[in-house]
C-alpha cells in the first residue's frame, strides 16, 4: 500500500530587518520571541537556545534551570538559510530516533527587509498521528503563531 505524505508545512514572513539582522534574531534571540506557552519543561520556559552550527543543540532552559532537548541543528549557513532537525514526536517529547526537518531561509527584499520562508517537512514520520501533527504544526498555535513573534520582535 502506498502511503501519500501529508505536505509540508510552509509559512513565510516579511520582516523590517536586514538579512543578518533577521537571521540573528530568529536564531540567536530565539529565547525572546518563542511562546513561552510552547514549553516542554515543568517550571516553565526561561530561553530557547540554538547552538548555530552543523551538530549544534536546539533546546530550551526552563526557569528551575532543567533543559529539555527539541532537536539538533542540521546546516547553519548565516546570514542565508538553518537547516533543523525537530526531533519532537507526536506527543511533543524528546525522541532522539525521531526526525521531522525545519528549514528557514532569509532573502533579502528590495526595500531592505527580509522574506523568511520556513518549511517542516518530512510529516509523514509522525505515522498514524501525520495529519494530526501537521494540523497543530500548521494552525495559529504553530508555525503561524511562532512566525508572527518573531515577526513582531524583528520590527
Amino acid at each position: 500500500m502506498h502511503v501519500i505524505q501529508p505536505a509540508p508545512v510552509r509559512k513565510a514572513v516579511t520582516v523590517r530587518a536586514d538579512q543578518e539582522r533577521a537571521f540573528d534574531i530568529f536564531v540567536s534571540a530565539m529565547g525572546d520571541w518563542w511562546l513561552k506557552s510552547h514549553s516542554l519543561t515543568t517550571s516553565g520556559q526561561k530561553t530557547v537556545v540554538v547552538e548555530p552550527f552543523a551538530g549544534g543543540r536546539w533546546y530550551e532552559i526552563g526557569n528551575s534551570g532543567e533543559e529539555k532537548q527539541w532537536g539538533r541543528v542540521l546546516a547553519c549557513e548565516r546570514p542565508r538559510r538553518i537547516l533543523f532537525a525537530w526531533q519532537l514526536n507526536a506527543d511533543w517529547v524528546f525522541d532522539p530516533d525521531f526526525r521531522t526537518e525545519v528549514e528557514v531561509t532569509f532573502e533579502p527584499t528590495t526595500d531592505g527587509g527580509t522574506m523568511v520562508l520556513l518549511e517542516h517537512r518530512d510529516i509523514g514520520n509522525y505515522g498514524d498521528k501525520a495529519s494530526e501533527a501537521r494540523a497543530a504544526l500548521d494552525s495559529e498555535g504553530g508555525w503561524a503563531g511562532l512566525l508572527a513573534a518573531f515577526a513582531a520582535k524583528a520590527a
